[in-house]
């Protein structure tokens, strides 16, 4: 019967230690900022009924599933971007910066509004 009160006593003790720990932690300014921080997130998180799982996915995206795996080194298919001049009506398709007419179009009338005439981008 007196190991469970050593027992006991030595588990009161503990609680005693962490009691004391707890509030040195309360005090700490850090502390105060973290919990803070973390209340006004959750009330962001209600006020737009969102999940700690739905803030992470906005945060880090997971990439598509169907999108399949590539082995390293290799880049993802640019996309298709599709340019319409509105002065001549001539539409380029390509799906990089370096095309010759697409150029020659920028050095004319500048990038800004040639990337003003971008009709759509496709995968």
């Amino acid at each position: 019967m007196s190991s469970l009160l050593t027992t006991y006593a030595q588990q009161e003790q503990q609680m005693k230690k962490l009691a004391e720990q707890l509030e040195k932690m309360k005090e700490d300014p850090r502390l105060q900022e973290e919990i803070e921080f973390k209340d006004k997130l959750e009330a962001l998180m209600s006020e737009y009924n969102k999940s700690a799982a739905d803030v992470l996915s906005l945060l880090r995206p997971e990439p598509a599933a169907d999108s399949g795996k590539k082995g390293e080194g290799q880049r993802r298919k640019r996309k298709l971007k599709i340019y319409k001049n509105p002065n001549t009506g001539e539409v380029v398709e390509t799906r990089g910066g370096n095309q010759k007419t697409l150029k020659a179009w920028k050095e004319e009338h500048g990038d800004e509004t040639v990337e003003s005439w971008l009709v759509r981008t496709e995968d």
